[in-house]
């Protein structure tokens, strides 16, 4: 089952990645769902839970400027805009885990797995940048807030 949700978050990290790619081109036909529908195409029979990515993928599109605005002060010394298209994809994705995702994955889960996502398709530095930054994302949006406070999905 964790190799299945590592290869989901893998295909909704390429998923992520292109869509955002083919937007800031000003590809007009960029369409979330088919690039999803071609990811999960090439992995159909190594993947279970396909809910599981469309829900990343969407939840993430849908969010995208909710995640910056909690981001950006997560890393103040790098502007959302100077933060690598992958980096920014995989910490889009892990803030969406550990904050607004109904399904509650461990923390540890979640920043471990955006780590290693990270050293796989980020730089050398992507790992250790990543792992920093979705640390403070723990301790400052999940941990700093009483369930009363908790942020939610809106």
């Amino acid at each position: 089952m964790a190799s299945n949700r590592h290869l989901g978050r893998m295909i909704a990290l390429q998923t992520l990645y292109e869509y955002e790619f083919r937007v800031q081109s000003e590809d007009k036909w960029a369409n979330s769902s088919e690039i999803l529908k071609r990811n999960l195409e090439r992995y159909k029979s190594s993947i279970d839970d396909f809910s599981f990515i469309e829900k990343l993928v969407n939840g993430v599109i849908e969010l995208q400027s909710k995640l910056d605005e909690q981001l950006t002060p997560l890393a103040p010394d790098w502007p959302i805009e100077q933060i690598s298209r992958i980096d920014r994809a995989v910490l889009r994705l892990g803030i969406y885990e550990l904050v607004h995702s109904d399904e509650k994955v461990p923390y540890k889960v979640v920043i471990n797995e955006a780590v290693e996502l990270a050293k796989s398709f980020g730089s050398d530095n992507s790992g250790k940048f990543v792992n920093g930054v979705l640390g403070t994302a723990y301790r400052t949006l999940v941990e700093g807030s009483s369930d009363e406070t908790k942020p939610t999905v809106s």
